[in-house]
Order: structure tokens, then sequence, then C-alpha cells
């Protein structure tokens, strides 16, 4: 057999079709999370029981998020320009969120406002022109025509908030919209923190700036927004009690229901660990309850119009428990994902009736439509970027900075041995969290050979649903010897032999056995792919399937670090295998889960790391970074605790004193001896 052909030699061929396990294994802990999830609002029986579950909601929802930033800041705002429109005037606005971080919004009002009046904050959803896209300005249109004052403000990543944008190209390194909020995003995990953070502040800022104006009334100030709009505005349905009325549009669907079409979706979408509480989209709109809530949705929406109907014909006992029973609605409109007109001219309504109190449908002459305005008109900024022109702006990427900066000191102030132990306890808590053991019925799957190396093919359950697959060699001088193991850990695992097949002969020549693993979703057990994405590139099936974990309180990373220590105890247990001298030969990213299991298993005799990620403060700290299969290393929070550089001194010093250990034991033994 050549290397070639052992790379494209695969368990799934004749033996066990390994290539859905994954997924299988995921999909199957998420519908246990929303059936408990569903037995849990079910139980809920009155007014005072529903409170403590919103109220439980929201806690576990902002500490998901890492917190919010604080609101006490000054918003500063500035009024660069308005364009008077029939009927009404449109402020160009700009505030600050946070101080440097400049929102930039749209501020609708009706002519002739004498007395504060019901506002309606706009979220967009993924539109590169966000506020000034066509389909956002006729829903704001439609609402500011009815009598309502409206606020529609960019989000990052999208209209003139590029955090990407360089002035001296006039475009961006990272392209608009879920890629910035990815790109960013990734760069929130290790910290602890959710992009979403960032975006439901800003949406509350935006609360903040409609009540500093005197055309408003605070108490009657409703939301709405589809899509990732409608993501943030569930963000403020659940966190924000000064909202009085929401209608999210082309969102609302359920867990189970979006999960089986497929989808991957953006950082700011994933909540870590929400699904342990059996969090689902009947939380999200029932945390408004009494008040009132209408769901918008679209027929033939990638979020699927079956999870609607069920979620809000579930939801609905709980605005009887109030006698509310008429501020919950559900309006469907025969469309694909999109904020219709007919969803406008309905929100519209809606809105008249519980913010200005009265039946009010948009004003509008006889024959006369409403159309969008050209876009560069409705620019807060000279060059329709903020990067391009405000000193100093800031974006979540700064925002990660300081976060970094407040945990490393934070970490400074803590002992050393204190630190490590808690980092240790820490890691193995997230690497065993939900993992169900089992025995391992290796199967061995043939014994080949190639040149001097014998080969031989393995896989064994790795947990409860997942096999995992070794592929295993030794110089064949050594065969009838009880030969040392190395497991090698690389990106690509088996199906990248070649590229390591130098260092493979020359450690099999030192008297050692070589396993190169493929660990959970690896190489020749990598999953099937979902839609066209490439398998380990942004929204590839990888991707995807990362983003379930999070939602479940997991990660790849520590699957995969459990998978390696399984694999230790695993290799033992071959024939021809010497029990108690395991090394771990770490390479590439991926060697990741060999340092993580190096620092969890004391038993490993040997460490080595080849052109490693180097430290994840690094990549925190980095404006650009690779970002190819970047999802599979990374550890939600891991830097609260611990960044690789500690790992591996962690590790070497334990080397160390188990060394000295062993020289003591020597001598000492040498002194009885003597004594004899």
């Amino acid at each position: 057999m050549t290397v070639q052909e052992l790379e494209q030699y695969s368990p799934s061929i004749g033996f066990y079709d390994v290539k859905d396990q994954l997924r299988s294994v995921i999909y199957k802990l998420t519908e246990e999370a929303a059936s408990t999830g569903n037995a849990i609002r079910d139980a809920i029986n009155n007014i005072d029981e529903l409170e403590k579950r919103k109220a439980f909601i929201r806690e576990k929802l902002i500490e998901s998020l890492g917190g919010l930033p604080p609101s006490d800041t000054p918003l500063n705002p500035q009024i660069t320009g308005v364009i008077h429109c029939n009927g009404f005037r449109i402020e160009k606005v700009i505030f600050e969120s946070r101080p440097k971080v400049f929102v930039t919004a749209n501020l609708y009002v009706p002519d002739g406002v004498e007395y504060p009046v019901g506002a309606v904050l706009f979220l967009c959803g993924h539109h590169e022109r966000a506020k000034h896209e066509d389909e956002y300005q006729i829903v704001c249109q439609y609402l500011v025509r009815a009598g309502l004052v409206v606020l529609a403000q960019d989000p990052i990543g999208q209209g003139e908030r590029f955090s990407y944008y360089e002035k001296s190209i006039n475009s961006t390194t990272v392209r608009w919209g879920i890629y910035e909020h990815d790109y960013a995003g990734i760069q929130c995990w290790p910290v602890g923190d959710a992009s979403a953070r960032y975006f439901l502040h800003d949406a509350m800022r935006g609360i903040d700036y409609l009540c500093t104006r005197s055309e408003v009334d605070p108490d009657k100030i409703g939301v709405t927004g589809n899509s990732g709009g409608g993501t943030q505005t569930a963000l403020m349905m659940i966190c924000d009690p000064r909202i009085a009325a929401a209608a999210p549009a082309t969102f609302i669907t359920s867990r189970i229901a979006h999960l089986y079409t497929g989808g991957p979706a953006d950082a700011e979408h994933i909540w870590p660990g929400m699904s342990v509480y059996g969090f689902d989209h009947e939380d999200m709109i029932i945390s408004m309850a009494p008040k009132p809530v209408l769901v918008l949705a679209a027929t033939s929406d990638y979020f699927p119009i079956e999870g609607t109907r069920w979620t809000v014909e579930r939801a609905k006992r709980f605005w009887e428990m109030y006698g509310k029973i008429d501020n919950i609605e559900l309006f469907e409109d025969n469309s694909p994902h999109k904020y219709t007109q007919s969803m406008a001219k309905k929100a519209a309504e809606f809105f008249s009736k519980h913010l200005l109190s009265r039946k009010t449908l948009p004003i509008l002459q006889e024959d006369e439509e409403i159309r969008p305005i050209e876009s560069s008109r409705l620019w807060c900024t000279n060059s329709g970027q903020v990067r391009g022109e405000m000193q100093g702006a800031r974006f979540i990427y700064h925002g990660n900075c300081n976060r970094l900066d407040e945990i490393e000191k934070q970490r400074e102030t803590i002992p050393e041995d204190q630190r490590r132990k808690m980092a240790i306890k820490w890691l193995k808590e997230k690497v065993y969290y939900n993992r169900k053991p089992c025995e391992y019925n290796c199967r061995h799957l043939m014994v080949t050979q190639v040149d001097e190396l014998v080969v031989q093919a393995s896989m064994w359950w790795t947990q409860e649903g997942i096999f995992n697959y070794g592929v295993l060699f030794r110089d064949y001088q050594f065969i009838g010897e009880d030969l040392p193991a190395t497991i090698a850990v690389w990106d690509g695992g088996t199906t990248q032999i070649q590229p390591h097949i130098k260092w493979i002969r020359d450690t099999c020549n030192l008297r050692r056995a070589v396993m190169v693993l493929d660990t959970s979703g690896v190489g020749n057990i990598l999953p099937n792919s979902f839609r066209s994405m490439p398998p380990l590139d942004f929204y590839g099936v990888i991707f995807k399937l990362v983003n379930d974990l999070m939602w479940l309180g997991d990660s790849m990373a520590t699957l995969r670090t459990y998978d390696v220590l399984r694999a230790i105890e695993v290799v033992q247990q071959f024939p021809g295998i010497k029990k108690g001298d395991v090394h771990l030969y770490a390479y590439g990213r991926q060697g990741l889960y060999a340092q993580l299991a190096a620092a969890l298993n004391e038993s490993i005799k040997d460490l080595e790391v080849v052109e490693g990620i180097g430290s994840f403060t690094s990549l925190v700290k980095s404006r650009y970074y690779d970002r190819y299969d970047i999802m599979s290393i990374i550890l939600p929070g891991m830097l609260k605790y611990f960044d690789l550089p500690d790992i591996d001194r962690w590790v070497k010093e334990r080397k160390l004193k188990k060394g000295i250990d062993h020289v003591h034991n020597e001598f000492d033994e040498y002194e009885k001896n003597g004594d004899e």
C-alpha cells in the first residue's frame, strides 16, 4: 500500500458509516435540551412562575454573553444633516454607544409633533447598506407616516460601520456583514464574551438616545427588525424592560426547526450554553408577556414557518394568564425571507394601536407610493464610513483587546500555583462535560505495510455514538517487541500522512510506535458537507456543528481533547504496545488538543509541540488572522484561566519535578542498599 492509498482508506468503507455520527450525537443532545425546555415551560402554571422564568432567562442570557458594557457613558449625539420629506423629516444622527464607538442612525420624525409620542427602534438585518437599504427605508416610512418617531440604526459591520474599511483603498479588508461579524466575533470567545453583547448594547443605547428626544414618550417605545434585526429585536425583548411593544420579523421559529435546516449562524446569533437551560424561541417572545408582541413571518423563509407557528401557539397561554390574549399576534406573508410591505403595513397598524392608542394606517395621498431615498443622501458621515473619517473610531476588535487587558490584570493577582489548580480544574470540567463514556470495543480493520513500516488501522468508541480512528505505525525491525507509543495530533489527521512521513519514520526508528489520530470530525471521519460550503471554511459543516455545540455549553476543542485522552488509554491496549510510556506530538493548530490533554493526563511522559498556535492572546490581539477552520480550536472563556504558554510551562515543570523525584527515589534506594 502507498501512503496516498493509506490516506484515502476510510473506516466508512465496509465497516461503519462514521460520516454523520458527530452530527447525530450533537442533534440528539440538542433535541434532549429542547424537550427539557418544553417540559419546564409546560410546568409554569401561574404568573409568579412565569415571571421567575423570565428573570432567570434574562440573567443567564446576559451572563452567557459575557455581561453588558456600561451604559453610563455620554452619548455625545450629533445631527449631521436633515432631509425634509412629505409629512416627515429624517435627521442624520451619530451617537456613541461606548466611548468612540460611533453608531450611525436615521431618525424619522413626523411633521407637526406637538407632544411626546410613541417611537420605534428599527434594527437592521444583513443588508450591506443597512438603514439606507430600500427594503428598510420603506418599513421606516410606513411607521413614520403612521405618526411614530422611528430610529433606524446601522449594526456593526454594515451601513456606515464597516470595521475593516480602509480609507487608503476605499474598500474593506474583511467583507461586510456576516463575514465581519464572525471575523471579529470569533475573537470574543477566548475572553468569555459573545459579540451579541455589543449588538445588544448598541440597541439599548439607541433607546437611551430616543429617551433624550423631546418628541418621544419614553414609556411608549417599541422595537422591530427582521433577520439579523429580528435577532437583535429578540435580545431587546429579553433584556431591556423599557420596550413597550415588539414586532420581531423573519426570525422567530424554534431551535429544533432551525437545527434541521443545516444552516449555520454568525457569531451574534450564538448564545453559549443557553440550551442547557432549555432555552428556545418561545422564551424570547414570552419574555414580553403580557406586553404586545407581533410575530411577523414569511412562509418561504429559511427560518421555518412550522417552527414559528408552533412557538406562537404554545406561547399564547401565557398571555391568557394575564387576560391579555389579544396582545399576541402572528402575521404571515407568502414570501421568502424579507421584511415585506405587507409586514410593514401590519407593523404600522400594530405599533399605532399600542404606542399611539389609535388604529392608524400610514397617511398617503391618493395614488402616492412610498419610495426610498437615494442611499448617499442618508449618510451620516461625509464618506459613508465611520472608520474613514471619525478620529479614533473603535469597533469589536478594540473591545476585545480591552477585555483581554482586564483579564490579564486579574490573572496576575492570583498566585501561580493557585491559578494552575484553578485552570486545570476548569479545563477538566469543560473536557469531561456532557461526555458519555463507554467501552472502547476496538476494531482492528486491517494490517498492511508501507515500505519499512508495518501499518495497522483501527477504530474505537470514544464516547457513546462516536467512533475515533487511528493509524498505527511500527518499524518492521522491531516487530515482536512491546514498544512505547507516540500519539500524533495534527490538522487533517490520517488524510495528511505524507507531509509528516519523515517524522513518522524517524520516530519509529527510535523504537517507538506512532499512532496518527483522527479526533471527532477530522481526517477520514470528517462529516458530510452541508449545502455547498467547504467543510472547514466559514459556514461549512464543522463551523455549523461548533455553533450547535456552543449552544450546549460545549466546544469542538474540548470534545477533541477528550478524544485524545481516550486515545491515550486505548493505544495502551493494542497488542505490542508498552503500557505506561505514551508521548504526545502536537503539530499545527489542531495540536492544541494534545497540549490540553497533556495538561490533564499526568501520565504523559513527553509533549512535543511543533508550529503550534503559540497563544490565544496573540489571536485576540491580532487585527488579522487565518480564519480557516478557526472554530475547531476555539475554547470559550479560556483566557480567564490560562493561555497555551501556561499549559506548556506547567507540563514541563511537572516533567522536571517527576525527573527530580525519580532521581531522589533512586538515590534513596541506593543509600538503603548501601546501608545493608
